[in-house]
């Protein structure tokens, strides 16, 4: 009678071990099933593909481990026909392994655009609208005003331009801003090592103006603008507040090295 107690109590014991290892095994597995499926803590940093044809872009992009599917097309005259005007995410960004990497870019022929409303729109918000209407956002005049970027009057070429007017993709827009005295203020991006189409819209994302672009003598053409990096910018990136509006100088050249700001 003893014994078969025994023999029971351990029977007893077995199960629940054998379930209590069950039920961790489950765990690991979906523990393991579910980093797998989302890749868990692994990211990769977009690669900048502005100025690769379509071909160069997927090959770069693949090497990568990351996908491109072209959603849209502008004219540039100066830009090869068929090259990556702009992407998203944008180059630097950090994504998970397989994604897709949407692509502008340039036609093959110029076409005509309609001139979005950005009236009392963000800055932000107007920089999206112009990009996703084929536009390029040109300087940013800023003036006293209430609300800090707040877009108070859209120009082209000097002049007012009303909404729904016709207008080449690739034309510049300007835009008036608005500029609190109590909210005036921003900081100078990093530049180095950025391509130029990159460099020029991190300016603008830090509320800034290009006041000008110096290329090395090596770059000749167009698309070796495209594809030079920058290796100086005044002011550099200090870290030391200016006023929304400062121009930003920037110097590119093939190939940049390590040499700083």
């Amino acid at each position: 009678m003893k014994k078969k107690r025994v023999s029971s109590g351990n029977w007893i014991v077995r199960n629940l071990l054998l379930g209590a290892l069950f039920v961790i095994l489950v765990i690991v597995a979906a523990s393991i099933f579910l980093s797998i499926r989302t890749r868990h803590g692994k990211e990769i940093s977009v690669p900048d593909l502005s100025g690769l044809s379509v071909s160069e872009a997927a090959f770069t992009a693949h090497a990568a481990k990351l996908n491109v599917v072209v959603s849209d097309s502008v004219f540039m005259r100066r830009l090869p026909r068929g090259a990556v005007v702009s992407q998203l995410p944008r180059a630097g960004a950090k994504v998970k392994p397989g994604r897709k990497i949407a692509l502008t870019v340039n036609s093959q022929v110029p076409k005509k655009v309609t001139m979005p409303n950005l009236i009392h729109v963000s800055l932000r918000q107007a920089k999206a609208e112009l990009s996703s209407k084929g536009l390029v956002l040109g300087r940013l005049i800023y003036v006293s005003d209430i609300a800090t970027n707040n877009v108070l009057r859209q120009q082209f070429r000097g002049r007012d331009i009303e909404p729904g007017k016709q207008l080449y993709s690739g034309s510049a827009i300007d835009l008036v801003l608005g500029l609190n005295g109590t909210d005036a203020m921003t900081y100078v991006p990093n530049l180095h090592g950025f391509k130029y189409l990159s460099a020029v819209d991190a300016i603008h994302d830090n509320s800034l103006n290009v006041s000008a672009v110096i290329f090395d003598k090596e770059v000749r053409t167009y698309a070796d603008s495209i594809a030079a990096t920058v290796y100086s910018q005044r002011p550099a990136a200090t870290g030391n507040p200016v006023v929304m509006g400062s121009p930003v100088t920037i110097y590119l050249k093939l190939d940049a090295d390590d040499s700083g700001q």
